[in-house]
């Protein structure tokens, strides 16, 4: 017997099923904003991820030389790759440029609820403009896709990593040292942090400053405490002015339930403005479900400078989120037909009429090709989770009828054969 690799799944229909709706409505709520698909490859060179991420990332990868002695990696995530296809491709069109992007993604790590070494990924960039509205509907497009599930229990956090930077700009921090700090705070690290604002020399007011700051978290006026903490820092209060922008331009895109966290700081060194984080606290520990921000990548990958906007959701983390909140994924199934011929001289009429429901009615039809007895296809159709039997009888059919018998009610009715074109369930 082979066992499938550690950290991989596979999925039965009924999983699948679930996992097609989800995605299905994320297409859908991605395309009404304008943002369209894009697909990349599922192996990377090395140094793309390198470049982006740094050399340490290499432990978590699955990387390899090809025949040809190239380096090359299983993809991690799949904003590297979507920053590489925009300067290949998009660099020189008019902007902004909005994509997105569904797949999957490797890493070599321990797993875990909710983690595995291959997992999925749904994000978008939104690629071209600074500007706040620009950052605001990518918020929007993300809250607006758990609405469309239908997902009851989660927290937005809203923040600005910019105003952190700037306090370690004027105490004369390099980029560098800013990123390592950066890290330690989105880890969660106090001592680790602490041990290294003493490494760099911080003053003790800029401490203060950023100690305040990590510890700000709250409704709108949370923005008003911060100025009054940073009066007199002219860098820091003008990244709170374009965080206030932002949030401003959410409440016009409809988004007024979040929560102001200026203690946010995602560790990626090429995060520069608003960040922000989805949470479902059902999940314990491994609770976010979706992150994302404002960054300058383009041109670490060798671009011209394009200010970007974007996020990701964990594709397996939310329909996890979605089944704890007892999501009924059964009453979004789609409705699939079973068609039973009592007597095999009727065969060829059940494969014309599973045709036509298919062709003309668009529904997912399906002959039993085990040539069941009438009491055993029904409870085959029952176990496999048809909606409705069409059922063609030699009685019913010598006077042009056929049965459709509805599965979860048992409610059965005739109908006439030559109306099985402008049939509707």
């Amino acid at each position: 017997m082979f066992k499938r690799p550690r950290g991989t799944r596979d999925f039965l229909p009924d999983e699948m099923e679930k996992r097609r709706y989800v995605e299905g409505v994320i297409r859908r709520v991605f395309e009404g904003y304008g943002y369209q698909e894009v697909q990349t490859p599922t192996f990377e060179h090395l140094e793309l991820i390198t470049t982006k991420s740094g050399e340490e990332i290499k432990e978590h990868l699955y990387h390899f030389k090809d025949k040809g002695g190239r380096d090359l990696a299983l993809r991690p995530e799949l904003t590297a790759p979507a920053m590489r296809l925009y300067i290949s491709e998009y660099q020189q069109k008019p902007k902004p440029r909005k994509i997105f992007y569904i797949g999957n993604c490797f890493r070599y790590e321990r797993p875990q609820s909710g983690r595995y070494r291959e997992f999925w990924q749904a994000g978008l960039e939104l690629i071209g403009s600074s500007y706040p509205e620009a950052d605001a509907e990518v918020i929007a497009v993300a809250v607006d896709v758990l609405e469309a599930l239908g997902l009851k229990d989660y927290s937005l956090h809203v923040g600005h990593i910019g105003v952190l930077r700037r306090i370690l700009d004027e105490a004369g921090v390099g980029e560098e040292d800013q990123n390592r700090v950066m890290g330690a705070i989105d880890k969660g690290e106090g001592e680790a942090l602490e041990h290294l604002l003493d490494t760099l020399g911080l003053g003790a007011r800029e401490r203060e400053l950023m100690a305040g700051l990590l510890e700000m978290e709250g409704e709108r006026d949370t923005i008003e405490k911060a100025r009054e903490l940073l009066e007199g820092r002219e860098g820091p209060l003008r990244e709170l002015d374009s965080l206030e922008e932002v949030v401003e331009k959410l409440g016009s895109f409809g988004v007024t339930d979040y929560v102001i966290d200026l203690g946010m700081a995602r560790g990626l060194d090429y995060y520069t403005g608003t960040v922000f984080e989805i949470y479902a606290p059902k999940l314990g520990a491994e609770k976010q479900i979706c992150g994302g921000g404002a960054y300058s990548l383009v041109e670490v990958l060798g671009g011209k400078k394009a200010p970007t906007c974007g996020f990701a959701f964990g594709f397996d983390r939310l329909i996890l989120a979605l089944e704890m909140d007892k999501f009924k994924f059964n009453e979004v199934k789609k409705d699939r037909y079973l068609v039973v011929s009592t007597t095999e001289g009727l065969l060829d009429e059940a494969i014309r009429i599973s045709r036509s429901l298919r062709e003309r009615r668009k529904i997912p039809c399906q002959i039993d090709p085990m040539r069941r007895r009438l009491g055993k296809a029904l409870s085959y159709a029952d176990a496999e989770g048809f909606s409705h039997v069409v059922i063609l009888g030699e009685e019913e059919y010598k006077k042009g009828k056929i049965i459709i018998k509805e599965l979860e009610t048992g409610r059965q009715s005739l109908m006439d054969i030559r109306e099985v074109e402008g049939f509707e369930s």
